[in-house]
Formats: C-alpha cells, structure tokens, sequence
C-alpha cells in the first residue's frame, strides 16, 4: 500500500474519533431521517425533572443516568412534556448494574401465566435483577418492561398481570423472544404503537407483535421508569440503575 493512501487512512480514522462517529454508526442523540430527538444529548430540555429529585436524574457524557435513589416525595418517574398519540419511538437502554438478587423471579409461559408445580404453587426464580421500563400515553399500565428476568425486556406486565384482561391479550403482550443483550451493554427498543395495537422490536428482534392494549389512552407523555428503593441502606427491591440515549420519535397518522 503507497504511503500516500496510509497517511490518507489514518487521517479518517482520526477524524472519525474526533467526530464520536464510527464507520456505519450514527452519531448519539442525533434523530435520523424521519424522527425528532426527544433528548438532545445535554440537558433535560423537553423533560420533567421529579420535584426534589436533588440530581438523581442526570446526563453525563450524552446519556440519561440514573440511579434509582430520587429523593421526590411523589412521581419519581422522568416524564416528557408532550404529548403523543401514534408514534414509532426509539429508545436505546442499557442496565448499568444489578446489585439486587430477586427471590421472586416467575417462570412465565408462552400465554402470559406462570408455570406451577406438583403443588400448584408458582415457581420462582431468585436471580440478579434490575427494573425499569418506558411508560407510554400517559401511564404505568402502558409500560414497555426493561428487566433481567428470563422471558426478556419488552412485556406489558401491567396488562400481563390483569387478569381482567382476555386470555388472548395476556398472551399478547408476552415476548415471544428473550432479545436482551448482556448486562452493561446497550440494548435498542422499536416500539410501534398505533391505536390500541403495539409492536415492540428488540435488537432487531420482534418480540411483541401488534398486540392489543385495551382502555389504553388516545394520547398522552412518555416516561421513563423509576423502580427500587433501600431500606438500612440494601435494595429491597430491583433498582432502576439504568441509562438511556437516542430517544427518537417519528409521529403517525
């Protein structure tokens, strides 16, 4: 190889990491062709911010960190200041840590129940655990699960676990797939919602498939989830130590 197309090489690779951009990587936090960012990368502009956070919710280096340790008395959960009603939204996520063992971990079939034993009791896993999510339209019900249980981010447990609900629905919103990537690294949710019918692709991976959200909402904000807290300074529960980034949202109609 000529030392002229070395030098010349070496030069776009340098540009490329002075950039933050890498070879067939889009750069974080900037919206690609069809979508808004609904984070910019800096600051929380467009967000809600829980009243007495004291900084828990935080960006650093371009991502949305947060600890789980808000110290709001109420909603501690971080709320978009719009509205939505159909919407194609992309979020990218990652666990950063899961220092919380979860005794209570069900092993969940196919339709959305959970496996039993001889005795009819329910079988629980105990397993590193954290716990978040993306609420949509405005509620919890209408959460979107990040989790390190078996069956795989992306279920409705709200609508899983309501057993008012259709069998067909509970099975609906049950992943047909386990998507996550490891613990540590970033994981990318396509959430389609479209009147009362959601698809949620993970890591490329369809693992809802326009299922049905009955009641849901016509419209309303998008969230992102707090969970866990201490008690004698130990989790009690799984934490939300989670970060988000390239946080998209293309509008339907």
């Amino acid at each position: 190889m000529a030392v002229k197309q070395i030098v010349t090489m070496l030069a776009l690779a340098m540009a490329l990491c002075g950039s933050g951009v890498t070879a067939g990587q889009e750069k974080d936090n900037v919206a690609p062709p069809g979508f808004r960012a609904l984070f910019n990368g800096k600051d929380f502009t467009g967000w809600k911010v829980p009243a007495g956070d004291n900084g828990h919710w935080k960006v650093i280096d371009g991502v949305i960190d947060y600890d789980a340790e808000s110290e709001a008395s109420g909603d501690k959960n971080l709320w978009h200041t719009e509205d939505f009603k159909d919407f194609i939204l992309r979020v990218d996520w990652r666990i950063k840590a899961t220092p919380y063992t979860n005794p209570r971990i069900p092993y969940i079939l196919p339709d959305g129940t959970h496996a039993r034993d001889i005795h009819g009791e329910e079988l629980k896993l105990a397993l590193p655990d954290s716990d978040s999510g993306v609420f949509l339209r405005g509620a919890g019900k209408n959460q979107v699960n990040i989790w390190c249980w078996p069956i795989g981010s992306g279920e409705f447990y709200g609508y899983r676990m309501d057993r008012s609900m259709p069998p067909e629905v509970r099975a609906g919103v049950t992943p047909r797939h386990q998507a996550d990537k490891p613990v540590g690294q970033w994981n990318r949710f396509e959430i389609t919602l479209k009147g009362d019918r959601v698809t949620v692709v993970l890591n490329d991976i369809k693992v809802i498939d326009k299922a049905q959200l009955p009641g849901i909402a016509a419209s309303g904000p998008i969230a992102l989830q707090h969970h866990g807290g201490k008690r004698n300074g130990q989790w009690n529960s799984p934490p939300s130590l989670l970060q988000f980034k390239n946080i998209f949202i293309k509008e339907l109609k």
